[in-house]
């Protein structure tokens, strides 16, 4: 009896140190798990010219999703006065980091300059295998661009197909129209008429959260 008394309390005491290691590793395997990351890979609009960096879009997709919990991290890599020319000899340094979801915003400086379409889209082609090659399991997202028709209807039409063309030739997802509800509306873009103003930029993160939150 003494020896079963004597080994009993220090079977469970052996337990209970084990069983808070096991928690201690869990908890802190926890609090080093990385958040996903999100790349909005742009030009100006998207790095937010002409209005704070907090009222950019990309920021305001980052505040829904820490208002959801969600443990994603918002890269905001918009460049103003990039090309799709210049978006595909910039990415290789874009995808140093790891990549959960790219969304493609580029184009729209390619139809201002009046670049043809074909190149753009074979630019914009490449971005996405490029980024799939790198990291298969990564979700691309293409955001569409539209031109003003005084650049000519066959300009403008040929530019804006080359977006869901594009979608559904490499199954990507697809925002049909960046500046939804936003393009073409004075009251919701700065003086030069393309850059969104804050609440411009406001409309722009709820028509981009419709396609992206899915995805999370």
């Amino acid at each position: 009896m003494g020896l079963k008394q004597t080994e009993i309390p220090a079977k469970r005491k052996s337990q209970t140190w084990r069983a808070v290691v096991l928690g201690l590793w869990l908890v802190a395997g926890l609090g080093a798990a990385e958040p996903k990351t999100l790349i909005f890979f742009g030009d100006s609009l998207t790095a937010g010219l002409g209005v704070d960096p907090d009222e950019a879009f990309p920021a305001l997709i980052q505040q829904k999703l820490d208002a959801r919990g969600r443990a994603w991290r918002v890269v905001n890599a918009g460049l103003s006065g990039e090309t799709t020319a210049g978006g595909l000899r910039r990415l290789d340094w874009i995808l140093r980091q790891r990549v959960d979801i790219l969304v493609l915003a580029l184009g729209g400086n390619d139809g201002l300059r009046g670049i043809d379409p074909a190149s753009s889209r074979s630019n914009l082609d490449a971005m996405i295998k490029r980024v799939r090659a790198r990291y298969p399991a990564a979700k691309v997202v293409l955001a569409g661009m539209q031109m003003p028709a005084n650049l000519g209807a066959d300009y403008t039409r040929q530019f804006a197909a080359m977006y869901p063309d594009l979608a559904r030739e490499n199954q990507t997802a697809l925002i049909p129209f960046l500046l939804e509800g936003v393009g073409g509306v004075p009251g919701l873009n700065q003086a030069d008429g393309i850059h969104p103003t804050a609440a411009g930029h406001k409309i722009v993160a709820e028509t981009v959260w419709r396609v992206l939150e899915p995805l999370l």
